[in-house]
């Protein structure tokens, strides 16, 4: 098996290095799919002297196995749905209302909690934005995400990301104009397979990291 990370802080400083192209721009922001995802940025924002945002995204899951995405919905209202999924599993459509509009709330929820009222998102138009998770299994998330920035006009987007699958990149083939990946191991399973401390980040840890790096210096 490939090495793992220790934690989120370490894939973050492992993932900043091969960034090294974006340092210290003024046209660079570094957007994080919470929860998981906040920590691993929060590392490469500060390497390249960038500004942090999130951009949330909640999975849709399918009804009796949560972790199966049958698609996902990100800030601004991106819905990316797997069509194919859906067919092979026949799922009823007030079955997937039900999920969809569940985390539409929560999504909802999540945006009010980690910013304050005085916090506006970060300028996309005209950015590099540089889109990192700790991982990526299905690519649902990472679509969404991609999806909801396209309406935002960013000049260029990265998909960035510590480990994912082999097909990774395969999958955002016409999503993303560039996809960074420290691991893309053989026998991969599960994006916590190859981290020592996988544990919950929590709220609190996410409005903890986005404050204080809204206190680091940016380049001028």
């Amino acid at each position: 098996m490939e090495r793992a990370f220790t934690n989120r802080a370490e894939a973050g400083r492992a993932l900043a290095s091969q960034l090294g192209a974006y340092a210290h721009r003024n046209d660079v922001v570094v957007l994080a799919l919470p929860r998981g995802g906040v920590p691993v940025a929060f590392e490469v924002a500060r390497s390249l002297g960038a500004a942090l945002d999130v951009l949330v995204v909640r999975k849709l899951g399918v009804p009796w196995q949560a972790e199966l995405a049958m698609g996902a919905i990100a800030s601004g209202g991106a819905l990316y749905v797997d069509e194919e999924l859906l067919r092979e599993i026949s799922l009823p459509q007030s079955a997937f209302d039900r999920v969809l509009a569940s985390e539409r709330a929560e999504l909802e929820r999540r945006e009010q909690r980690y910013r304050t009222p005085q916090q506006t998102p970060v300028g996309i138009a005209g950015r590099i934005a540089i889109v990192v998770d700790d991982g990526m299994a299905t690519g649902a998330s990472m679509k969404a995400a991609i999806r909801a920035l396209r309406s935002r006009g960013p000049s260029k987007i990265v998909a960035a990301l510590p480990v994912a699958p082999p097909d990774a990149a395969q999958k955002l083939r016409g999503e993303v104009d560039e996809f960074v990946c420290v691991l893309t191991p053989a026998n991969f399973y599960a994006v916590g397979q190859f981290y020592d401390d996988f544990s919950e980040t929590t709220d609190d840890d996410v409005r903890t990291l986005l404050a204080q790096a809204g206190t680091q210096p940016r380049p001028g």
